[in-house]
């Protein structure tokens, strides 16, 4: 519990700084880091807030961040995957979706994860074997099984622009098959989104460590999943990932292996099938 509490602590440092940015968000620098992929000042202070408060608490861990070590890759011992505002785009505009979300590892083996929703307060938290809970309840994934009824959370892969004919169909495939698709703009929040049984499943191509690694634990432990295209268990890394229910999670994923069956995926090397 101290581990969980302790990245709970840091994240709400990190959430005082993105509260205050947000009182003159008109005067914040915007920086690009590629296609309509930005960043501020306030990102960079959000996650220097956790890295400060978690390395002197455990100075032999390894932070992986975002804005400050986005090269680093997972090390043996303990590590933090930081995302200090998972929807940057969302925040800068003042729209009201955007997360602050810590995984904690220990030789790659997930131990603990939060995603904290700044806007609202919700806090959605995972312990390994102690289950998921929002704002310190008990969650479980939706009991949905009839994919006529899901409602289905996606994120454009607006980063990966060679993705998007592929995107595109598969988009069409799930929106001819379910109740509907949500795009809001935070992967951590989706994915926590689906943990407390909102969304029935999620789908995303082009996600990074820090956008999944708190939210992968958090499904599991609320009794979902979350795989890469191949269905294998999904790591925090670059690339892929689908999550849901059982039920829907599996027809997601094949939904999305028809829909690629009819995409010419050799045109460009984006619209390969990866694998993660």
């Amino acid at each position: 519990m101290e581990l969980m509490d302790e990245i709970t602590n840091a994240a709400w440092q990190a959430a005082r700084v993105i509260k205050a940015g947000a009182e003159d968000r008109g005067a914040l620098t915007w920086e690009s880091k590629g296609t309509s992929d930005f960043v501020s000042d306030v990102d960079r202070n959000a996650e220097h807030a956790i890295a400060d408060w978690l390395l002197e608490l455990y100075p032999e861990a390894t932070i992986i961040g975002e804005e400050l070590s986005p090269d680093e890759v997972i090390l043996e011992g303990m590590t933090f995957i930081v995302d200090p505002i998972d929807g940057t785009t969302n925040y800068l505009h003042g729209y009201p979706e955007y997360a602050v979300s810590i995984g904690a590892y220990d030789n790659g083996e997930a131990l603990a994860g939060l995603v904290l929703n700044v806007p609202t307060g919700d806090l959605y938290t995972a312990t390994r074997q102690g289950g998921a809970r929002r704002n310190g309840e008990p969650i479980h994934v939706s009991s949905i099984t009839d994919p006529a009824l899901a409602l289905v959370g996606t994120g454009f892969p607006f980063k990966h622009l060679e993705y998007v004919d592929r995107y595109m169909s598969q988009f069409e495939e799930v929106l001819r098959g379910t109740a509907g698709v949500r795009r809001a703009g935070s992967a951590a929040l989706d994915l926590a989104t689906v943990a407390a049984g909102q969304f029935d499943a999620f789908w995303e191509l082009g996600l990074s460590p820090w956008d999944v690694a708190a939210g992968i634990l958090i499904i599991q432990e609320a009794g979902g999943i979350v795989t890469d295209l191949e269905g294998n268990p999904a790591k925090p890394v670059h690339g892929p990932f689908v999550a849901g229910n059982p039920a829907i999670h599996g027809w997601l994923l094949e939904a999305i292996h028809k829909s690629d069956n009819r995409v010419d995926l050799s045109r460009s090397s984006g619209n390969k099938k990866s694998k993660s």
